[in-house]
């Protein structure tokens, strides 16, 4: 019996990367993905669970398996305000994480951001650090913290700022060697390779991993 696999934020840019990974990795047998609306998408290993994410402990009793991997993130733009941001960003994340550890998983997940910070004067980021800084006090055996740079993929909406920024980015890639190599643009099929790899490591307590880390895991 391979792993079981449970995802939130698997219509994200890694998220979907992260299942289509999945799917094609022989240790893992099933894949159970938490979303709000069921998905045109069929597998053997698929399993997908329609959730209200206000009211997850409907769901509990499903929240089982051998690892979380949690890619739910959004923007202020397309959340539509601060608090709807700071839902999806940390209060869904963190009431998850909590069914899943009294539902005995000790192996979490999350892609956070370069700079994540719980006292950042950037929301954005503050907000990243708070949810890192709250899943540690939640003491699962291993959590693994992801913190890539600017993501690089097709996004089912266009984000004008964030498309400007990919091609400079890009047209820029030589520069950032060296120590500017964590600023790096990554690509996120590259971000879900390395989520895979850390998801089948023994590590304990927190791990976390920088942008320059996850573009050599994901080579």
């Amino acid at each position: 019996m391979g792993k079981s696999a449970i995802i939130i934020g698997a219509t994200g840019l890694v998220g979907s990367e992260l299942v289509k990974q999945l799917f094609s990795d022989k240790e893992y047998s099933s894949v159970k993905i938490f979303v709000r609306k069921k998905l045109e998408m069929e597998h053997p290993k698929l399993e997908q669970c329609v959730v209200n994410f206000e009211k997850l402990e409907e769901i509990k009793d499903q929240i089982k398996g051998d690892v979380v991997f949690c890619c739910m993130g959004t923007t202020i733009k397309v959340a539509g305000s601060q608090d709807a941001f700071f839902k999806v960003d940390h209060t869904y994340p963190y009431y998850f994480a909590q069914l899943a550890k009294a539902n005995g998983m000790d192996k979490f997940l999350l892609v956070s951001s370069l700079g994540a910070d719980k006292n950042s004067s950037n929301f954005y980021l503050r907000v990243k650090g708070q949810i890192e800084w709250d899943l540690e006090k939640l003491k699962f055996k291993n959590l693994i913290i992801l913190r890539p740079s600017m993501l690089l993929g097709n996004r089912k909406e266009f984000r004008l700022g964030e498309l400007i920024g990919k091609v400079i980015m890009k047209a820029l890639a030589f520069v950032f060697i060296g120590k500017l190599e964590k600023y790096r643009a990554i690509e996120a099929a590259t971000v879900a390779k390395a989520m895979i790899l850390l998801s089948k490591n023994e590590l304990d307590n927190v791990a976390i991993f920088q942008n320059d880390r996850l573009l050599d895991l994901g080579k």
